[in-house]
């Protein structure tokens, strides 16, 4: 078995994370996989006119994934002042409407907090990805300089399908464990002010009911925050609204070494994006510091992905061996780059990774 992969590298530091993720794809040992490249990005906005080129597009929905760097930059910018955003245009564009951030400490020093091991933080965010208030991103109001207006969406079909993503992720992480304890799924929202969050939380209740199986909680969005920091330990599968997810993401993300250690799906039904947490950091851009861990994790997330999508046991093999890998490297005092206060480059520890698959 083979796969297409459309890569998109974006701006800042997306090529250079992106490039360790493809080095480290390539020792990975599983099936064939073919990469082409494609424009994308505010440098491409400069040159095409278009941060998003149409044939960028279609080769994404025709690819069997998507490999992405990070987009944007500060100083190329709408004329309503917002930066170019085509990571998340995409997401639109493709239905992609399942967030995964998988969130996994891989080594004590990485945490702020004390008393954590390798391990012991992992748990799933899960966003809605196309609902929310991010639905007003291309439709929000301003009047007169004076007033603006985004408005909170939130659907039925759509809360559904999110929440049934949740349930059967748990699901599936309690086959993975070795004790096969029952999953957790948790629904983060603010359902005692808005009317919004209600129905967002009524939904996902009538979800649940059809997964007995799993334990269910609901947790106010800003006590989440609070609790993220305190326990993080008693979190299994966590589901929220679009905005919600994209704030919480990043706090989670401070708790096992920051963005660069974060990875990320984009998930639909017939497409899937796989990217890192992380902006595109202009500053260091070029200079061989940005961590690509979180770039790598999302190309062992994309492995997965193939993997149970077509029933491919050597895809999910080579995830495996990926994720294998960066537990190997990260067990080792100071093997990271300087944003992790260690002393290698962003090629040094990609090529240490994929060192570690063989």
């Amino acid at each position: 078995m083979s796969y297409q992969i459309a890569v998109l590298k974006g701006d800042g530091i997306g090529p250079d994370v992106v490039d360790e993720a493809l080095r480290v794809l390539d020792a990975s040992g599983g099936p064939e996989l073919t990469f082409s490249e494609y424009p994308s990005g505010a440098n491409c906005f400069k040159q095409l006119g278009t941060p998003l080129p149409d044939d960028s597009v279609a080769a994404c929905r025709q690819a069997d994934a998507v490999l992405l760097g990070a987009m944007g930059l500060p100083d190329v910018r709408w004329p309503d002042g917002t930066e170019m955003r085509p990571q998340v245009d995409l997401r639109f564009l493709l239905d992609l409407y399942a967030g995964v951030r998988p969130i996994y400490l891989y080594h004590a020093d990485h945490s702020p907090l004390k008393g954590y091991g390798v391990g012991e933080i992992d748990f799933v965010l899960l966003r809605e990805n196309v609902e929310g208030l991010f639905a007003s991103m291309n439709g929000g109001i301003q009047l007169r300089n004076e007033t603006a207006v985004d408005s909170m969406v939130i659907t039925r079909t759509g809360t559904q399908r999110i929440a049934k993503y949740a349930f059967e992720l748990a699901q599936q992480r309690c086959a993975e464990r070795a004790d096969q304890s029952p999953g957790h799924v948790t629904c983060v929202d603010k359902a005692n002010i808005f009317r919004s969050m209600a129905f967002f939380r009524q939904v996902f209740d009538d979800v649940a009911e059809g997964y007995s199986q799993i334990n269910v909680s609901h947790v106010y969005v800003d006590a989440m925050a609070m609790y993220l920091v305190r326990q993080p330990e008693a979190y299994d599968v966590l589901v929220a609204e679009n905005m919600f997810g994209d704030i919480l993401s990043d706090l989670a993300a401070g708790l096992v070494g920051g963005l660069g250690m974060a990875p990320s799906a984009d998930i639909g039904t017939d497409a899937a994006v796989f990217q890192p947490v992380h902006g595109t950091a202009p500053d260091i851009a070029g200079k061989g510091i940005a961590n690509p861990v979180g770039t790598i994790l999302s190309a062992a997330m994309m492995w997965r992905w193939l993997g149970h999508r077509h029933t491919d046991a050597d895809a999910l093999a080579a995830g495996e061996r990926i994720e294998a890998a960066v537990r190997i490297v990260m067990a080792e005092k100071g093997a990271t780059t300087p944003d992790l206060g260690g002393k290698m480059t962003t090629h040094e520890l990609g090529s240490a990774i994929a060192d570690a698959c063989n």
